[in-house]
């Protein structure tokens, strides 16, 4: 049997003994160190102003690549998901909260309730459609498999 993949440093947090909560504390240290690393190119090198746009992109796309962690794994799971995902953004947003100290201008682009209600909501939203998803599917499965035992009860009683 192949052994399941594994995020990288999850050894260190195996004392957690909940996989939401362990999914979410590594997707959070991840999540904070593409933060800290976006930050600390933008204010430290300037030569790269020039690739502004690139960079934001770029960061954008990992953060919501990293961000889709906890989905992937908790995918038939929604309020595992829920709990991963706000977990995980929750540490965030504490690192968030660290950065406005050092840099005085971010949270005059968006203040740290709003980022931890921008990461609660989205994860919310995805929760929720997983699991009015999953509803659907299990009425679908549900309601195939009654169709298909009356039409064996009913070729049985037919056959007698």
């Amino acid at each position: 049997m192949a052994a399941r993949p594994q995020l990288l440093g999850v050894r260190w947090f195996l004392w957690l003994r909940n996989a939401a909560l362990r999914v979410g504390v590594l997707t959070g240290i991840y999540l904070s160190c593409i933060f800290i690393a976006w930050l600390w190119i933008a204010n430290h090198i300037p030569r790269l102003d020039s690739f502004a746009g690139i960079r934001n992109l770029s960061a954008g796309a990992l953060t919501i690549l990293v961000m889709a962690i906890p989905v992937l794994r908790f995918r038939r799971q929604p309020v595992k998901m829920f709990v991963s995902g706000v977990t995980a953004w929750t540490l965030l947003t504490l690192v968030y909260i660290a950065m406005e100290m050092r840099f005085s201008l971010l949270e005059s682009r968006m203040g740290a309730l709003h980022v931890f209600m921008l990461g609660a909501v989205s994860y919310g939203f995805v929760a929720v459609f997983y699991w009015v998803f999953l509803l659907c599917v299990e009425t679908h499965h549900r309601h195939v498999a009654q169709n298909t035992q009356a039409a064996i009860s009913a070729a049985r009683s037919r056959a007698h």
